[in-house]
């Protein structure tokens, strides 16, 4: 554990008696967290998104998690440190809305060709199988993919698709608490089970850029070299595969219980 954690984890009252050196030690040591974060948001953006003002929003986020970690809980700063970057970075996204109402038109569509092909065919459907049900060309779907990236990005975390709680639970920062009411434990257990269901139903090469994308730390151009295809192949196969799993969490996350949560 770092000496400023140290601090952080010794507080008795954090929100009131932490100093302002301390907090600003705590920004510069965090100042490439927030960096890296941002560039793996802006690396699935358009490029007229500015790199510089994500960071900004995620600096702001980084002083948030300052003001309200609470020290006697289990997580560790640096975890609710990430969680509270990435959200203000996605809902300053969210807040301009700067992406076109046909675009998340064309994304849904996707997602709903995605979901009911593979149900249909017990199994995950392949590119010429959507092109035929989508009456388009190759080239005409990876471009719609091309153009779904950056809805795929702000919805696998949207507040219309997750409650707090759920977001929680895909950042690995479960709140103790709310898990001791049964129901939500329960919910919660099943939007775990049905994602890992999902996952284990993509087709390899998607479950890998998953992988990689999340638990490896790999930005888009790494995997590519991973996998041997160029970066906007990898950026197809992500979207592909938040767009397949977004379709089947949307039967658990829009039920008359989970919408009540």
């Amino acid at each position: 554990m770092s000496s400023l954690s140290k601090k952080l984890k010794n507080l008795k009252d954090y929100r009131s008696t932490v100093d302002p050196k301390v907090k600003d030690e705590i920004i510069i040591e965090y100042a490439p967290l927030v960096k890296f974060i941002a560039q793996k948001i802006a690396s699935r953006l358009p490029a007229n998104i500015e790199l510089d003002d994500l960071i900004s929003c995620g600096v702001i986020g980084l002083m948030d998690a300052i003001e309200k970690f609470d020290p006697t809980r289990d997580n560790k700063f640096k975890t609710y440190a990430e969680f509270r970057v990435r959200g203000a970075i996605l809902d300053e996204l969210r807040a301009q809305d700067w992406v076109p109402r046909s675009i998340r038109e064309k994304a849904k569509l996707v997602e709903r060709t995605y979901a009911k092909l593979e149900s249909a065919l017990n199994r995950p459907a392949t590119d010429d199988e959507m092109c035929q049900e989508l009456n388009c060309t190759q080239d005409e779907f990876h471009d719609l993919l091309n153009k779904a990236k950056s809805v795929s990005l702000l919805n696998i975390d949207d507040s219309a698709t997750f409650n707090r709680g759920d977001k929680k639970l895909m950042a690995g920062l479960m709140d103790d608490s709310r898990t001791v009411n049964p129901f939500t434990a329960v919910s919660h257990k099943n939007i775990r089970d049905k994602l890992k269901e999902g996952i284990g139903t993509l087709p390899e090469k998607q479950r890998l850029v998953l992988s990689l994308y999340y638990y490896e730390d790999l930005n888009l151009k790494e995997i590519g070299s991973v996998l041997d295809v160029t970066e906007s192949r990898v950026s197809q196969l992500h979207t592909q595969a938040i767009l397949k799993l977004k379709g089947k969490l949307r039967g658990v996350l829009d039920s008359p219980e989970d919408m009540a949560s």
